[in-house]
C-alpha cells in the first residue's frame, strides 16, 4: 500500500510540474505573438495561433515525458533534471523561432496569429517540434 502511496504522490509532484512547464509554453508563445493568445484561439477561433501553440505543448509534452521515464532513481534528482531540460525545452524553442523569424521574410509573430492560413505557420509549428525531439533525444 505505501507503494500505491509513493507513486500517487510522485505522480502528482511530477504531473504539477509537467502543467506548470506547459503553462510556460503558453505564455512564451504569447509573448513571442502580437495580440492576446488566448483570445485569437479560443474566442476568434484562429487556426494558425492554435496549430503554432499546440506544437508548442506537444513539444514540451515529449520532452517532459521523455525526462520522466528516463529519470533517475533519486525522485529529488529526477524532478530537478525534469524542470531542467523543459525549461531549456522552452528556451531552445524560443531561439529557434527567433533565428527563422530573422531568415525568413516578414516578421513570423505576426504571420503565426495571422488569421488566413500561411505555411509559415507549419514550418514554425514543425521547428518546435524538432527542437522538442532533440532536447528528448539529449535525454535519453
Amino acid at each position: 500500500m505505501s507503494d500505491i502511496i509513493n507513486g500517487l504522490g510522485r505522480t502528482s509532484a511530477y504531473g504539477a510540474l509537467g502543467l506548470v512547464l506547459l503553462i510556460l509554453g503558453i505564455v512564451l508563445v504569447d509573448v513571442l505573438t502580437p495580440g492576446k493568445l488566448p483570445k485569437q484561439i479560443w474566442e476568434e477561433r484562429n487556426r494558425n495561433a492554435a496549430l503554432f501553440l499546440s506544437s508548442a505543448l506537444l513539444g514540451i509534452g515529449g520532452i517532459v515525458f521523455t525526462s520522466i521515464w528516463t529519470t533517475y532513481d533519486d525522485f529529488g534528482k529526477g524532478l530537478a533534471s525534469t524542470a531542467a531540460f523543459g525549461v531549456l525545452g522552452l528556451i531552445l524553442m524560443a531561439v529557434a523561432f527567433l533565428v527563422l523569424d530573422l531568415a525568413t521574410p516578414g516578421k513570423l509573430g505576426a504571420i503565426v496569429v495571422d488569421p488566413q492560413p500561411h505555411p509559415a505557420v507549419w514550418v514554425s509549428s514543425a521547428c518546435n517540434l524538432a527542437v522538442a525531439a532533440i532536447v528528448a533525444a539529449s535525454i535519453a
